[in-house]
């Protein structure tokens, strides 16, 4: 019944996407040719049937880039973000293609201004529809409608932590109905989902209980049983999915490779140790810094002088970090604190009220202007316009013992911002819980991440309450 709501619903939005890219190529040919607003010194060479007749290509190459960016894929836990950044990439991937055909075609007269208004109408009316959909869904789902139902084989950390994030999204229309397990008492609960007994009553609980789906969450020492338990799970024609206790080993998305039928799971995968990755990163780093130094020069020049006469010292502070590859370096700060002696302050964290910073310091480490040096870091290849932050040598060698996984940071360069701190990870926040975000963007990486990292910086991140 799930899988077949999930059907009806893809062809609804497939239908309703048709309608919104023809509505929105209309609206963009009569707003070019026929309003006031891009009408001006419009020349119409071509006719409006000529134009029209594009949609005959226009929409079903529409639905096909929709479909290669999963718009269409059934995925309750797909975040908002991910999905409108699907349909802005398909949309700007759909005016490139045209805009090639047209030129391999020698139609030069087409209106480029007008694909570009289709193209921007197209994207935010998609978008509108969707947040209006999402809204109706996701009321329906809180009120018990279209929801799936869930069956847990396997009491472990897999299991609680399943648990933990679907009960704070009651929008993906998840409802565990128990779990079973050998070794937990039946009527034990954790967070309102109950033990229901052991694992062998599968058979009997599924004619009861319409069960849409099954996720196997065994501990890593039942891993012995798995095989066992997934042929009877799929006996019973229910859909079935593995939930791995180890998830803090492999990454989310490992990579795999085929041994000759062997599968091999490798348990870090870091897109930017491949030479081509790391090339066009290197480049939008130098390209990128090269720019930031030019358009900020006039803000680091009024920030020298200020310094220089309020609190005697340095203009520049200097301090030691570890790296790509765990190679020390010298970051660049300009100075926001008073002149410390050099051993007290490589192992002291800054803190809220911190009197050891200035009164200019303050303001500074707020907007994070203090760090705008380390563009010559970037310059220099020593760090990355984006990544994680780099830590000084005492403290590396403290979390290397007390942090899993802490070293992978690494193997990448030293960031002047990054996926933790656009989600306000920074000063004295949960190391942990940066690692956490780190890991995400190390195994994630693409170039659309660096510049939506880049855009969230410059709307949210100079300003954060957590720097001190």
């Amino acid at each position: 019944m799930i899988e077949e709501n999930q059907k009806y619903y893809s062809r609804l939005l497939a239908l309703i996407d048709a309608l919104i890219t023809a509505a929105a190529y209309w609206l963009a040919w009569y707003l070019r040719f026929r309003s006031s607003w891009f009408s001006r010194g419009a020349v119409e060479t071509i006719s409006f049937t000529t134009y029209m007749t594009a949609l005959l290509f226009v929409i079903p190459g529409t639905l096909i880039l929709y479909s290669a960016m999963n718009l269409y894929s059934p995925n309750r836990m797909k975040g908002r973000r991910v999905e409108i950044g699907g349909i802005v990439t398909a949309n700007l991937i759909g005016y490139a293609i045209f805009i090639i055909v047209l030129f391999m075609l020698r139609q030069l007269d087409w209106s480029r201004t007008m694909l570009l208004v289709f193209v921007t109408i197209n994207s935010l009316a998609d978008t509108s529809v969707r947040f209006l959909l999402w809204g109706i869904v996701k009321k329906l789902r809180k009120n018990g409608r279209f929801t799936k139902n869930v069956l847990l084989v396997g009491y472990s950390r897999a299991a609680e932590e399943y648990i933990d994030r679907v009960s704070v999204n009651p929008q993906w229309g998840l409802n565990i109905r128990g779990i079973l397990d050998d070794k937990i008492e039946a009527g034990t609960t954790y967070k309102e989902v109950k033990v229901l007994g052991r694992i062998d009553n599968l058979m009997i609980i599924l004619p009861e209980n319409h069960l849409d789906e099954i996720a196997i969450t065994l501990g890593l020492s039942e891993y012995y049983r798995l095989e066992a338990i997934v042929s009877l799970c799929e006996k019973s024609g229910v859909h079935t999915k593995f939930i791995p206790d180890y998830h803090n080993i492999i990454p989310t998305k490992p990579y795999t490779e085929d041994i000759l039928g062997l599968p091999v799971i490798h348990i870090r995968h870091v897109p930017l140790s491949g030479t081509f990755p790391a090339a066009i990163k290197r480049l939008m780093d130098i390209l990128g810094s090269l720019v930031c130094i030019v358009l900020f020069s006039p803000i680091m020049l009024i920030c020298s002088i200020i310094i220089k006469r309020t609190s005697p010292g340095p203009l520049i502070f200097k301090q030691e970090r570890v790296g790509l590859h765990n190679k020390s370096f010298m970051m660049y700060k300009f100075r926001s604190m008073v002149v410390q002696d050099y051993n007290k302050e490589k192992k002291e964290w800054t803190t809220r009220d911190d009197p050891r910073v200035t009164r200019v310091g303050k303001f500074m480490r707020r907007t994070s202007i203090d760090e705008l040096p380390q563009l010559f870091n970037v310059l220099k290849g020593e760090m990355s316009l984006v990544g994680p932050r780099p830590e000084r040598p005492y403290f590396v060698e403290k979390f290397q013992e007390e942090i899993p996984r802490y070293m992978i940071k690494h193997q990448v360069r030293p960031g002047m911002t990054g996926w933790a701190q656009v989600h306000g990870l920074r000063g004295d926040t949960s190391i942990r819980k940066r690692i956490e975000y780190d890991l995400y963007y190390i195994e994630n990486w693409t170039l659309g991440l660096d510049f939506k990292i880049l855009f969230m910086t410059v709307f949210s991140g100079f300003v954060n309450k957590n720097a001190y």
